[in-house]
């Protein structure tokens, strides 16, 4: 079956492979234009085979928050290089994403993995056919998914989300909103480890004054102090760790004149209700993935001459 150029375009536009790719692919096919996605699809998966060993440390991380049915999501995608952020198709993934984890509350990456999209493809088919489209590893890496009334944050296009889950009853007040993103801007920006100090592990707290203590014993100047003096400058220090690692403790950045756990609370007052940070989830695009150092090309090249 013959084909003209005009079906090497089609086939293009359809799948996004190459020119000589769909080209091939329609000659492997005798023309036939669904035989020819099949075979395109087929090289695809072979080639996501073979990328996924490839580090993949980039992307973009997302999150929304569905406010008529009080829900909230925020997704981790990577890819190989930074450019596929930009990237329509991907992006446009991403979001379908976060939207099936809203609707379908998947128990983890893998049962997400086998939940179906809106076109009736699961998505690891529709990972795979990014692979095929885009050419590079593609992977989901992790999701968080919240009931209650949420407010989400995207920083930098995608280097940061922030979804926050707050106990209130002025959520249908314009107010809300903004205090929620005010506080998720500054999970953000400071990266709090913990809402408020009770959320904070008794043996953490142990750990830290045991470290602060060998610290002051380690000090020429501090180490002769009687004992009980110690002990209150290690509870002093143990302020500054709350400040520095709870989220309702740190001064607020866009008045550090108030605390966030302050500015919560005035806001509560202004809106007449209830209005608390109940827990937050902040994902750094990449965060914790060992990336690869760039190679020197130079000397590559001359070791693959020697």
């Amino acid at each position: 079956m013959a084909f003209t150029a005009q079906d090497v375009k089609n086939l293009r536009e359809q799948t996004g492979c190459g020119m000589m790719d769909c080209k091939k692919a329609l000659t492997d096919a005798d023309g036939n234009f669904e035989k020819a996605i099949e075979i395109l699809r087929e090289k695809g998966l072979a080639q996501a085979n073979k990328k996924a060993g490839r580090v993949a440390a980039e992307g973009m991380v997302y999150a929304v928050a569905d406010r008529a049915n009080r829900l909230g999501v925020v997704v981790e995608v990577n890819a190989e290089t930074d450019f596929v952020a930009k990237n329509e198709l991907f992006q446009n993934f991403v979001k379908d994403l976060a939207k099936v984890v809203l609707e379908q509350n998947p128990a983890d990456v893998a049962a997400l993995l086998e939940c179906k999209m809106a076109d009736g493809m699961t998505v690891e088919a529709a990972r795979q056919d990014k692979v095929l489209v885009i050419g590079e590893n593609i992977q989901v890496r992790r999701f968080v998914r919240y009931e209650g009334d949420c407010v989400s944050y995207i920083h930098g296009g995608g280097t940061h989300a922030v979804l926050v889950c707050f106990d209130t009853d002025v959520a249908d007040k314009e107010g809300f909103e903004v205090c929620g993103k005010d506080v998720a801007m500054q999970i953000a920006a400071v990266n709090p480890t913990y809402v408020r100090e009770s959320d904070v592990p008794a043996e953490v707290i142990e750990e830290e004054k045991k470290i602060l203590l060998a610290q002051i014993e380690g000090d020429a100047k501090m180490a002769s102090k009687p004992e009980q003096v110690k002990v209150k400058m290690v509870e002093g220090k143990i302020g500054k760790f709350y400040k520095e690692n709870c989220l309702l403790d740190q001064p607020f950045v866009k008045d550090d004149k108030v605390t966030v756990g302050q500015y919560v609370e005035s806001t509560a007052k202004e809106l007449g209700g209830k209005l608390a940070v109940v827990k937050f989830e902040r994902f750094e695009k990449g965060e914790g993935i060992e990336k690869k150092e760039a190679c020197d090309f130079a000397s590559e090249i001359a070791s693959m001459v020697k």
